[in-house]
């Protein structure tokens, strides 16, 4: 099903990967979510991960971010292997998730959403109190970098676009320090424009040296951004192919080819 001369498998990294997954598989029960998934990121690198509705992208998500442990296989994180008890050791150590549902206060200002139980403080004891100036000097600052201005930082989050809201999240876990970004589904409910401002604060991250996991089922929006593609389907990785080394309909033909195979096999009870 996979043409060898477009799609790459063990090929010599420019740099050393920041994660890396090796045949990690997640059972629930009797149901294998992932079933030797292989995946890592490199340090300013985009890193698509394509595939439809039940496909495993959300237990890979939360497999790579701490949420769940492997059953088996191999987590490394710079090049150590990773543990997490939790998503808050994966953030400590620098994996952060953007998920499709924002975790987000609409009627609460852009910087209190900016910093969600971080807020900088200043003075001691009973005078201790929370620096204002800073946050929001920090989210303007912060949100400028990502090519947005906003009209104050008092502003309510609920008043911004999808895209925007998008960006704050973004721009909070570059600035609290995030080595590897998870992107679930980032463009998924935006119009033309509001995407095409996402796919553009997608690229300012990357400049910055973050590796950036890309997760979406539009091909389209992936090769704009995507320096390599990873197909999964039915918890497994299909390969991984480079920018330039495959086609938009190739790729799209992958992700279809493994839903039609997917059918046929139910369809046939499995003697496929």
């Amino acid at each position: 099903m996979t043409d060898d001369t477009k799609f790459h498998h063990g090929d010599a990294p420019e740099t050393a990967p920041i994660v890396e997954m090796k045949n990690i598989e997640k059972h629930f029960g009797n149901i294998i979510a992932l079933a030797g998934v292989s995946f890592d990121v490199r340090p300013g690198e985009c890193h698509c991960l394509l595939g439809d509705n039940g496909a495993g992208k959300s237990t890979f998500i939360k497999t790579m971010s701490g949420v769940h442990k492997p059953t088996k296989g191999e987590i490394h994180f710079e090049g150590r292997p990773m543990s997490f008890d939790s998503p808050r050791d994966a953030m400590e150590a620098g994996i952060a998730t953007v998920f499709q549902d924002l975790a987000m206060i609409p009627l609460m200002s852009v910087t209190r959403n900016f910093f969600m139980g971080r807020e900088p403080t200043k003075g001691s004891g009973p005078f201790k109190r929370m620096d204002v100036d800073r946050m929001n000097q920090t989210t303007m600052d912060g949100m400028r970098s990502m090519g947005i201005n906003l009209r104050a930082p008092d502003q309510a989050v609920g008043t911004l676009s999808g895209g925007e809201r998008q960006t704050v999240a973004i721009a909070r876990a570059v600035h609290f320090g995030a080595k590897v970004l998870i992107l679930d589904e980032p463009t998924s409910a935006l119009g033309v424009r509001q995407t095409s401002n996402v796919l553009a604060t997608i690229d300012k991250v990357r400049k910055q040296g973050i590796g950036v996991v890309f997760i979406s089922h539009n091909v389209r929006h992936a090769l704009a951004v995507g320096d390599r593609f990873t197909v999964l389907n039915r918890g497994k990785t299909l390969g991984t192919a480079k920018r330039g080394d495959i086609s938009p309909e190739e790729l799209q033909d992958l992700m279809a080819g493994g839903q039609e195979m997917a059918q046929l096999e139910g369809s046939l009870g499995g003697t496929v």
